[in-house]
């Protein structure tokens, strides 16, 4: 068995999302979906339930609009946002423990995990865009392959981080060549098998590289520059640190300000702590 092949197989072995999160997802594949029934089958789980209304009723996510039951939650919030509350819910408890291959403390790609979502968002409305609905989600789970690939680092990061540098390459590069896969093909692939939407794999798979992408994608585009913006406020960076290329295109297809990237910067510190705090006790 290749490197490849030993880590996609591990990668299988990462626990799925919650029972709770599934269902809701695969109710929502249905095209006869009701929206009182969605509320039922989140309410049906008490822990879900509260982690759904503690998060809307938070100033980013709810903007002020306390809720008290899931139903409110959907029809005040919108269906996209509720399930995006839903899947950040199973995230949470994956994204949290150290990625020790990374040199990421507890917590921290949680954090950057957020930071990302968080910063896509903002970013759109301070552009004035209206974010597609699978922009925060896919900013969410956009470094889930680093769980997977944190333990094959751990055992010996060296020669990825010393290609690296001698090479002058991006870190992803470097992995793909060490290990024939990198921690961006490694999430998409698992977001996949866990029957997530083309959409938010998509997104995953090339949000380090959107100038590669086989198609354009303005979640993608946000994406990216929530990453960068993330990664330039020094959130989540482990051993691979800065040493990651900016696609140019994706600033220029959004038409990104210097302006527009220190009001969203400002902003993403504000709401981070908030956010941080919510999804940690989840």
């Amino acid at each position: 068995m290749s490197v490849r092949e030993e880590i996609i197989a591990q990668a299988m072995n990462l626990p799925q999302m919650p029972a709770p999160v599934v269902r809701v997802m695969n109710y929502l594949s249905r095209p006869d979906a009701d929206l009182n029934e969605l509320a039922k089958l989140i309410e049906y789980d008490p822990g879900l339930t509260v982690n759904v209304l503690r998060m809307a009723n938070s100033s980013f996510f709810g903007g002020g609009v306390q809720v008290s039951t899931v139903r409110d939650a959907l029809f005040r919030l919108g269906t996209r946002r509720v399930v995006q509350l839903v899947i950040a819910s199973g995230v949470a408890p994956n994204a949290r423990s150290a990625v020790v291959g990374y040199g990421l403390e507890e917590g921290e790609l949680l954090r950057q995990a957020i930071a990302v979502g968080v910063a896509a968002e903002l970013l759109a409305a301070e552009l004035d865009l209206r974010a597609p609905d699978h922009t925060f989600t896919s900013g969410l789970l956009c470094n889930i392959g680093k769980k997977v690939l944190g333990g094959f680092l751990e055992v010996d990061a060296g020669p990825i981080l010393a290609m690296a540098a001698r090479e002058h390459v991006p870190f992803e590069q470097a992995e793909r060549e060490v290990l024939g896969i990198d921690h961006a093909e490694l999430g998409a692939e698992l977001l996949s098998r866990w029957s997530l939407p083309p959409s938010i794999v998509e997104c995953v798979r090339w949000h380090l590289d959107p100038c590669s992408a086989p198609g354009s994608d303005q979640a993608l585009d946000l994406v990216h520059v929530g990453f960068v913006l993330a990664t330039m406020a020094g959130i989540g960076q482990g051993l691979d640190g800065l040493n990651y290329m900016v696609c140019q295109k994706s600033f220029e297809r959004l038409n990104v300000t210097p302006l527009a990237m220190a009001r969203t910067m400002e902003k993403l510190l504000e709401a981070l702590a908030e956010i941080e705090e919510i999804l940690s006790s989840v």
